[in-house]
């Protein structure tokens, strides 16, 4: 968590079923829903997503015209110095993320990004803290920093005269990032305080489902608050009506409506996790038939239907698995040519990637499939022997079922 609203700093979206796009073998510029690469650290990609230049674009109107009021001498030059700050904010907001990505990778969390935005950063870890004190640890660090930054600015302060342009953009990054801190510190999810309240019931319970469940609600109720409270204190602090209330209202709206859906979506997450288990390579694979590279489709999938089967595996002479034959190339076949065409023709050669053992499941199997993009996979026992065919879409098909399941 970086700024206020922001999604948590742990990606609990859950793992795509679905293989992956391999590399274009060109720079990387941009991901989808990445937006711009800006670099890497220790490996993770940081991107910059277009609705940041919308917000730069609004903290330079919006401080630049307090600079005005405080330093009038500048004239136009002011926003020059407004864009500065903005930059250097989301620098600060930066650091805070890479805090959390440090901790990650010390505790052999996979990072898949880091992304400035709208409303600060996110760090997208792709799995669970292991246990409630690596959790607390992950989700402390990142405002701890924020914390240390304005303390460093703070400091600076003492150093410049008050009332100059370092003065003035030392104090606005020491106040922003107390702010950042002190809000991500609140104890409801998706913020950084709501993973350590998380921590805290999962450690007490012994259920991380608990935790989940208990900061999810307190983040609603942090929601609520923020919509009802950040515009009575508006209206108590004698911004009664204008354009003033109403920005507090819009802002009260939207950061209620980022946490309410964060909190939930975490909620929802975490069912699904619970779930995830479930989905097992030994019931999710199909029946399939051993045949050799010549043998026509039509005669392939007569043997299928005898058997019962709903795949085909091209063996070689000893009886070694060497392919598999897509699904997709036996439909886009016409009935009529199926006797003149061999199973060669249509099938995939097998690579190391595309073997996977009967007893996988739950969040393993899928970061399996996910790091070896296919359509079919050939699932064998722990002794080797062949098992079935896994595909794609009976685990997209079993995956969307587990999320709509009440």
């Amino acid at each position: 968590m970086s700024e206020s609203g922001q999604p948590p700093t742990q990606d609990t979206r859950p793992p795509d079923p679905r293989p992956s796009g391999g590399s274009t073998g060109k720079p990387e510029q941009r991901e989808s829903g990445g937006g711009i690469l800006m670099g890497r650290f220790f490996g993770v990609p940081i991107y910059v997503a277009p609705s940041w230049f919308l917000v730069a674009a609004l903290i330079t109107w919006v401080f630049g015209d307090q600079l005005d009021t405080v330093l009038p001498e500048l004239g136009g030059v002011r926003y020059l110095v407004s864009l500065f700050f903005a930059v250097a904010f989301y620098a600060s907001v930066l650091v805070h993320e890479l805090a959390h990505t440090v901790a990650a990778i010390r505790f052999r969390l996979p990072v898949r990004r880091i992304q400035l935005q709208f409303f600060g950063g996110v760090s997208e870890i792709e799995k669970d803290s292991e246990t409630p004190g690596r959790e607390f640890v992950l989700a402390f660090v990142g405002p701890l920093l924020s914390l240390v930054l304005a303390g460093v600015f703070f400091g600076g302060m003492q150093l410049v005269e008050r009332g100059t342009v370092p003065g003035v953009l030392l104090a606005g990054l020491m106040i922003s990032n107390l702010i950042v801190a002190i809000f991500n510190f609140l104890p409801g999810l998706p913020l950084d305080g709501g993973r350590m309240l998380r921590a805290v019931v999962w450690k007490a319970s012994g259920n991380p489902m608990t935790g989940t469940v208990a900061a999810a609600w307190v983040g609603r109720a942090l929601a609520v608050a923020l919509l009802v409270g950040l515009p009575l204190l508006s209206y108590a602090g004698g911004n009664g009506g204008g354009a003033g209330s109403l920005t507090d209202a819009l802002l009260a709206a939207v950061l209620a409506a980022i946490i309410w859906t964060g909190a939930g979506n975490a909620l929802r997450m975490a069912r699904l996790r619970e779930r995830l288990p479930g989905l097992r390579a030994r019931t999710l694979t199909r029946r399939a038939v051993p045949v050799s590279s010549d043998t026509p489709l039509s005669e392939a999938l007569r043997r299928a239907n005898e058997a019962g089967a709903r795949a085909l595996v091209v063996v070689d002479g000893r009886g070694a698995p060497t392919a598999l034959v897509r699904e997709s190339a036996i439909v886009s076949v016409p009935e009529h040519r199926r006797p003149w065409v061999a199973v060669s023709g249509l099938a995939q050669d097998l690579t190391p990637g595309m073997r996977v053992s009967a007893e996988l499941g739950g969040e393993e199997l899928l970061d399996i499939l996910r790091a070896n993009p296919a359509t079919e996979y050939l699932v064998v026992e722990p002794t080797g022997e062949i098992y079935g065919v896994l595909s794609t879409t009976d685990v997209e098909r079993a995956f969307l079922a587990a999320m709509t399941r009440n």
